[in-house]
């Protein structure tokens, strides 16, 4: 039998995949999807929808228990876990629904299901099926990172967040390890839906926050809700009867906590290996990264290309999009490769308060620190913020003296998801702090947050008038 022939073979169909195949099918006829299936994003399966489907349940439920504080009488509170655990799979699965048919659509694509590893510069075996092609993206995706001797030990008491969706109701107790986004997500959403929950991390810093000031708020905030046990080093982790004990020391003191499952919410990493890249004459450095340049999403000097989470660059969905794209594009063009430019950075956590990052962030500049003004505020005595009884928080923004223009932001706030918009874009249009005080704010809105920061850092820096 002939080998097949591709001018393009893209490994993996999801949102990096997916940008790509959209990007490159505008010039290339013979187009190979290679993914094993079911097909369906990372986001719309187990990432960034149904976990905000069970954070919109989460805060439902508190926003009812603290309805007494506006002078609205509810009662008791009771969760449907089965309910909610319902809700979130019949929403997910219409979200995987949409995606796995927009794959199965495409035109000008042949779907081919499998794994797929480099056995040359140009030929992958697919499972046991040999396939050729011109160029390559490589979008695997990530995978949760968890010891061997964890999933040894606990079984099906162990699980990812890959896993979390699928509950029929919620356990009575959660051992959650890893106090990043993700952790902190699903430990508080579980939290407010009547799960017990302790967060263990052998760090000391909640989610992705970098500056000091604001990871003291965050500490604060979340720490007066949440069981926290940072700086812990797990010492055991083992299955019981009823579940799993893990045995922890913080500051010296040993603990055990018993739960029925443990959460492992340690990150995310590359799938890269397996795929053979090595026979493909990619080499990898030290540390186990290949080469790539994020704005060509290249590796190398090579044909291939690698795109969203497998790229290991700011692993969200919507730098997966443009990563793809950029990577489908260049694709495309193979040997012809162009430099893009990257959108202004912007992260944000669903937890409540919610934090965010936008632009370069205070450890990025930590360098060159006497060449930035720092400007503040917080949420304390904001009108629209007492309005909803949400005053925690605080805000850091940085600009460079000698141009004035502003660099980036963390916060951590009531609706930051909204305020870290302005502030990337902000970022992106290279505004000076003179510029972003000089648009107008309506009130009263969470926004007005933002002028105490900005007129301190214009004083700082000379320019208020």
């Amino acid at each position: 039998m002939q080998t097949p022939h591709f001018d393009l073979a893209i490994i993996g169909a999801g949102t990096a995949g997916m940008s790509a195949y959209e990007a490159a099918s505008r010039y290339l006829q013979r187009i190979a999807v290679i993914d094993p299936g079911p097909y369906g994003t990372l986001c719309a399966r187990s990432g960034c929808m149904p976990s905000k489907l069970l954070v919109t349940a989460a805060n439902a439920a508190h926003d009812a228990r603290r309805a007494g504080l506006f002078g609205v009488q509810t009662g008791d509170v009771w969760v449907d876990t089965p309910a909610v655990m319902r809700r979130v799979r019949e929403e997910r699965d219409r979200f995987v629904q949409s995606t796995a048919q927009t794959v199965n659509h495409w035109p000008r694509c042949t779907l081919i299901k499998g794994h797929a590893r480099f056995t040359g510069s140009h030929r992958l075996m697919v499972d046991d099926r040999p396939v050729t092609a011109d160029r390559f993206v490589v979008a695997t995706g990530a995978q949760a990172q968890v010891p061997h001797e964890w999933r040894d030990k606990l079984g099906n008491r162990l699980l990812t967040s890959d896993d979390v969706f699928e509950w029929p109701a919620l356990p009575h107790a959660v051992a959650v390890v890893g106090a990043g986004s993700i952790g902190l997500e699903l430990a508080q959403a579980l939290h407010r839906l009547g799960v017990r929950v302790r967060v263990f991390d052998r760090g000391r810093t909640l989610g992705p926050l970098t500056d000091p000031v604001v990871q003291a708020e965050a500490a604060r905030l979340l720490g007066e809700e949440l069981d926290l046990r940072l700086g812990a080093e797990i010492l055991e982790v083992e299955r019981t009867a009823d579940g799993v004990r893990v045995r922890v020391a913080v500051e010296g003191q040993v603990e055990d906590f018993e739960a029925d499952c443990l959460l492992a919410a340690m990150g995310r990493e590359p799938v890269l290996q397996g795929l053979g890249l090595e026979h493909a004459g990619v080499a990898f450095d030290a540390d186990g990264r290949p080469p790539l340049d994020p704005q060509t999403m290249r590796l190398g000097s090579s044909g291939i290309f690698v795109a969203g989470d497998a790229s290991g660059w700011r692993p969200l969905l919507h730098e997966a999009a443009l990563g793809g794209r950029i990577a489908g594009e260049n694709a495309a063009h193979y040997p012809d490769v162009v430099a893009y430019p990257r959108k202004s950075a912007l992260n944000i956590v669903f937890c409540e308060p919610q934090m965010a990052l936008a632009g370069q962030t205070h450890a990025e500049l930590h360098k060159r620190l006497d060449a930035v003004a720092i400007g503040s505020s917080s949420w304390h005595d904001q009108g629209r913020a007492r309005v909803m009884a949400q005053t925690g928080g605080v805000l850091r923004m940085y600009a460079e003296r000698s141009s004035h223009v502003f660099l980036g932001a963390e916060l951590i706030g009531p609706r930051a998801e909204h305020l870290a918009h302005l502030l990337a874009w902000s970022v992106q249009q290279k505004l000076t702090v003179r510029q972003m005080l000089d648009c107008p704010v309506y009130h009263p809105v969470l926004e007005e947050g933002l002028r105490p920061a900005l007129v301190e850092l214009a004083r700082e820096l000379g320019a208020y008038r």
